[in-house]
């Protein structure tokens, strides 16, 4: 019995006096873990304003055109990883317009991205994609890129003489992609 005593006064001590030592007596040790994020160039683009209504008035029908422009044309937003940037493109991609397409006038006042490049002046719109709006840096934020749309040659386009309007409708589509 007394060797267990002897044992256990000796555990008794050896455990005192480990809570005695300074921490720094004890040996730390450490590992590191490596975080990989695989990126992949992404554009994303959200059309703020999916339809767009042309009425025009007397004034309009003597100059020939009706156009929206600024705020009150459509806008897409847009966005990318892409390092070195992105191109909207846009199309009236319909079997059978309405509208002639030399009639549906296009462009934009959104100023380029970098050294990209903007339809800054009116262009008819065609069945495949033509550049509307392009940027050559990666663009982290929303950047609204807004299209103003003119319909010209107002008189060839009938109307019944009954009472109301007729509505002409083509499709724009918006596409972006990566540079």
């Amino acid at each position: 019995m007394k060797r267990t005593t002897k044992r256990t006064t000796l555990t008794v001590l050896f455990a005192a006096g480990l809570a005695s030592l300074p921490a720094t007596t004890f040996a730390a040790t450490s590992g590191t873990a490596t975080v990989t994020l695989a990126a992949s160039a992404q554009v994303v683009i959200q059309v703020l304003d999916p339809a767009l209504s042309l009425t025009p008035n007397a004034t309009d029908y003597n100059n020939d055109y009706v156009e929206a422009t600024g705020a009150s044309g459509l806008r897409v937003r847009v966005r990318t990883n892409s390092s070195t940037g992105m191109t909207v493109l846009v199309s009236c991609q319909d079997a059978s317009p309405q509208i002639a397409l030399a009639d549906l006038l296009l462009r934009t006042q959104t100023a380029a991205g970098g050294s990209g490049t903007t339809m800054s002046a009116y262009t008819a719109a065609t069945a495949a994609n033509q550049t509307l709006w392009s940027t050559t840096a990666a663009q982290h934020t929303w950047q609204t890129v807004t299209t103003d749309v003119r319909v010209q040659n107002l008189i060839n386009y009938d109307d019944a003489p009954t009472a109301g309007t007729t509505s002409y409708t083509n499709t724009l589509t918006y596409s972006v992609v990566a540079q």
